[in-house]
């Protein structure tokens, strides 16, 4: 509910000077009806990505009686009842579109997985990892306990990119055993010099759980490593 409370409030004051109720406008001509429609463009949006079904008329009727000084349609008991049940169905809601988004990504993976594996020059390693290898590099290959330094691009299946070091000009330095297994294992293949184009697996990356918003459950990650050194 702490998602919700601060849109409510929000728009409590978009409506506070709204004498005869509230009406679509097509126009907004000054700033506070620019910041007002920013607001209610936010919470609209906030509810909409909740999966939450509004009753607008009774949104809008709850918080004009709230500025009004009206005597609410609901006594103090029957408004905590309604807010918990709501974040029940919010929560239940939410559990459900992640279970749903889980097995599709799932689904996507395995096919991915298995048309990659089957491209010229890919290989499998036995925990799953797949790598082609884009130039061969001469160096010496580093120790889960060593440092080195990475120029990397990743990806998920679908293309959508999620981060890069490339993007941003700086190497990416950090110790081998401190990110995610699948990196681990494949770097200690890569000889210093190399640039792979490698697929991890989501059970060597970020799981059922994911990585934020970023990177979605059960999501195979694609990624174009270049071993610049080991520190």
């Amino acid at each position: 509910m702490r998602m919700i409370f601060p849109f409510l409030a929000a728009a409590a004051l978009a409506l506070a000077s709204c004498e005869q109720g509230p009406k679509r406008v097509t126009k907004l001509e000054n700033p506070n009806a620019q910041g007002s429609y920013a607001v209610g463009l936010a919470m609209g949006k906030n509810f909409k990505q909740q999966g939450l079904e509004v009753d607008k008329d009774a949104l809008f009727s709850g918080v004009l009686d709230a500025l009004e000084d009206k005597t609410p349609l609901l006594d103090e008991e029957g408004h905590r009842k309604a807010l918990m049940e709501l974040q029940e169905r919010l929560s239940k809601s939410a559990l459900e579109r992640f279970e749903k988004e889980s097995q599709k990504n799932q689904g996507d993976q395995d096919k991915f997985l298995a048309e990659n594996s089957k491209k010229t020059g890919v290989t499998t390693t036995a925990s799953g990892i797949q790598y082609e290898i884009l130039t061969a590099g001469k160096g010496k290959t580093p120790k889960p306990s060593d440092k080195v330094k990475v120029h990397y691009t990743g990806t998920l299946v679908d293309g959508t990119k999620f981060d890069s070091s490339v993007d941003r000009g700086t190497p990416a330095e950090f110790q081998l055993d401190g990110v995610i297994p699948g990196w681990t294992e494949t770097l200690q293949l890569m000889p210093v010099g190399s640039k792979w184009r490698v697929v991890i697996p989501s059970k060597l990356a970020y799981g059922p759980r994911g990585a934020g918003g970023r990177i979605p459950p059960n999501s195979a990650l694609i990624f174009e490593i270049e071993l610049l050194e080991i520190l």
